[in-house]
């Protein structure tokens, strides 16, 4: 017996994703032309920082919007998987970008002579990046905790407001001492920023989808609370894994007495059941096989 499928992404989630896609291509464009303007490098890299997370946007918006497509009889659970397809492209996205930044920044550094900074421009454009950042963060900051896909770009923007308060104390200190190669050196810190950020989306992403069991998720504590409804005398087969972030999925044989079969019961206990992984768990879409005790299954081994 099944209950009803798991909530899919809704249009609010999009809503914010447009608002926040908006904020950060209008502030990519600010720091490019100050970038150019100023000659400063970090200010570049947080600008590509910026056109990355438009781009990282752009997925989420489409992978929400098509997660947001009704189940069919091919894709039986939907298509919400698409938001983990999005949150792995912004993960690689982000690893190249990292690498680029990393080059261009140790070029920088054996030719920072030669380099011109201002550092007085580069502080209001990273300023102004800083306040966008800020903006798109509060956004997102709840739509992230159910959607993987959301969260993908809520890390991404999160990296962009540190990286712009790391822009601002390196323009601040050109300004006051002119050592033109910090601008090289808070390109080379937001670069380390980047990365782990990267490691730990794709390590999100292949943990649903190597159908792991989500994060915090306890199969024993789960197996002992079904043990202690009424009935039921056994658990096995325990499955329990996620189509995406916020999206559990649990599946299970439960051996109940036999008097359960007999005297009609069994839609007495699926409800117990499914309301105490619903009430206890937060896992809305639930599927049990149940059996009478002494069942035989297909590979010939009894449960009792």
């Amino acid at each position: 017996m099944h209950d009803h499928a798991p909530g899919l992404p809704r249009a609010s989630n999009r809503r914010l994703l447009t608002i926040s896609l908006v904020i950060t291509a209008s502030v990519m464009v600010v720091q490019i032309v100050g970038a150019i303007l100023s000659g400063s490098l970090a200010l570049l890299a947080d600008a590509a920082h910026m056109f990355t997370d438009s781009a990282a946007l752009v997925i989420a918006l489409i992978a929400s919007i098509v997660a947001a497509r009704p189940a069919s009889g091919r894709n039986t659970y939907g298509y919400q998987r698409a938001e983990v397809f999005g949150a792995l492209i912004n993960a690689l996205i982000l690893i190249v970008l990292c690498v680029v930044i990393l080059v261009e920044a140790i070029r920088r550094l054996a030719t920072a002579e030669t380099t011109e900074v201002d550092g007085v421009l580069m502080l209001i454009v990273a300023a102004i990046g800083l306040v966008a950042n800020a903006v798109s963060l509060r956004l997102l900051s709840s739509a992230q905790k159910t959607s993987i896909n959301v969260r993908g770009a809520y890390l991404e923007v999160l990296g962009d407001l540190l990286g712009s308060a790391l822009v601002i104390v390196a323009a601040g200190l050109i300004w006051l001492t002119g050592w033109v190669w910090l601008d090289a050196a808070a390109s080379i810190a937001i670069a380390a920023m980047i990365a782990p950020r990267a490691v730990v989306l794709l390590r999100e992403v292949f943990a649903v989808l190597g159908e792991a069991a989500p994060a915090g998720t306890d199969v024993e504590e789960i197996r002992t609370h079904l043990l202690s409804a009424e009935g039921v005398r056994a658990v096995h087969d325990v499955h329990v894994w996620q189509l995406t972030r916020g999206a559990p999925v649990f599946t299970a044989h439960v051996v109940v007495e036999p008097e359960v079969f007999r005297q009609e019961r069994t839609g007495e206990i699926l409800a117990r059941l499914q309301g105490c992984l619903s009430d206890h768990f937060d896992v809305e879409h639930s599927t049990f096989q149940l059996e009478s005790a002494g069942f035989i299954d297909a590979g010939g081994a009894g449960h009792e």
